[in-house]
């Protein structure tokens, strides 16, 4: 099955993070076309894609192998590899890509430092040039930056046969599988735009995090701080004005905490249960804020009696 891609592998010298990004009208192309681990780098197969070459070309990575030597033998042993369009990146920043002459026009590659631009089947010939020179212009993290990339290729007129779905994957210098941020929307009329907004939702829950691991360790206002900014990502998300106001109540702003668990529990009642069952080592501000809403409801009452 023929899949018309775009397609970046990019290396953040940064950080160390490894990621790939794509769209495509196919669906789910995620599942098919983006690979990575942790210090080992990234991989897109895509075109007549096999998904075998993304594990492959990461154990090979894994085993010391250079991502030059390693995409070519798994070509050369390809009985279709003239089909195939892979490319990868590892954690040191090296950089290979194969772009087989069967692949169906307009395709072509362009690599540059520390990351390789890709496509196949796409309406005119300057869409993965487009999609590196967006990638070299963009700022921020490696995961804006390869939205970048995506959205200069679609601006440059993409996928010939339009738009369905897209996928991020970006994987960090060490640590285990599962840190990373691998998002997908798998059919979507606007997939980049759909793809945009739950990146911008991933980052106000990383935020949310590391505020719980402030309020852990008894830093308080960073916690309020980092709660606050996960709100200001995401402003209607209930949950992050709930635990925001936590975080401004144990740092002494109960004006402020009040209102926004107030808000919390007008959008989802259940915080106004959940207020009583938490732990004073889980969230040391909710008895003071609990009594305080609890005070403000008898005095309503008695006002009203």
């Amino acid at each position: 099955m023929r899949r018309g891609t775009y397609s970046i592998v990019a290396h953040d010298h940064g950080t160390g993070e490894c990621g790939v990004a794509v769209q495509s009208h196919w669906f789910s192309v995620g599942s098919v076309v983006t690979w990575g681990r942790a210090g080992v780098g990234a991989v897109a197969t895509q075109s007549l894609a096999d998904p075998a070459y993304g594990p492959r070309l990461l154990e090979a990575l894994a085993a010391g192998e250079e991502p030059q030597a390693a995409l070519d033998r798994l070509v050369a042993a390809d009985p279709q590899g003239r089909f195939r369009q892979v490319a990868v990146v590892s954690a040191k920043g090296a950089v290979a890509v194969h772009t087989g002459d069967g692949c169906i026009a307009y395709a072509g590659h362009r690599t540059g430092e520390r990351f390789s631009a890709q496509a196949n089947m796409m309406a005119n010939g300057t869409v993965w040039g487009a999609m590196a020179d967006a990638f070299e212009a963009a700022e921020g993290s490696l995961a804006r930056r390869l939205m970048a990339a995506l959205d200069g290729a679609e601006a440059a007129g993409g996928d010939a046969r339009g738009r369905q779905s897209a996928a991020l994957l970006v994987v960090p210098a060490q640590g285990e599988e599962w840190h990373r941020t691998e998002l997908r929307v798998e059919d979507h009329p606007e997939p980049l735009e759909e793809l945009r907004r739950v990146l911008t939702v991933r980052e106000a829950y990383d935020l949310a995090e590391k505020a719980d691991e402030a309020m852990g360790e008894g830093r308080h206002e960073d916690a309020a701080r980092y709660g606050a900014e996960a709100l200001a990502l995401s402003p209607e998300n209930h949950e992050f004005m709930f635990w925001a106001g936590l975080g401004m109540a144990q740092a002494g702003d109960m004006d402020d905490a009040l209102a926004m668990v107030r808000r919390a529990i007008e959008l989802q009642p259940g915080w106004a249960e959940l207020l009583g069952r938490l732990d004073p080592e889980i969230a040391p501000g909710a008895a003071a804020v609990l009594a305080e809403l609890q005070g403000a409801e008898a005095r309503s009452e008695e006002r009203a009696g």
